[in-house]
């Protein structure tokens, strides 16, 4: 497998990882370069770390009770 399809691949699992089974069309990620697919893979991380503090900021205010 060659290092594209396995960023396209990472996408993939990243937006499977929210639940639901996202199958991405590889011909509409193929005109895409390894920089752009990092870039995308990058904000997917970003999104869910900002998700994970999102939902343990909620979770705290339990602990005060």
């Amino acid at each position: 497998m060659n290092t594209k399809q396995e960023l396209i691949n990472d996408i993939e699992k990243l937006l499977n990882g929210y639940g639901g089974d996202t199958h991405i069309n590889p011909n509409m990620l193929a005109f895409m370069d390894e920089q752009t697919l990092k870039s995308i893979i990058a904000s997917l991380l970003d999104q869910k770390e900002k998700a994970v503090e999102s939902n343990l900021e909620w979770l705290e205010q339990f602990k005060k009770y």
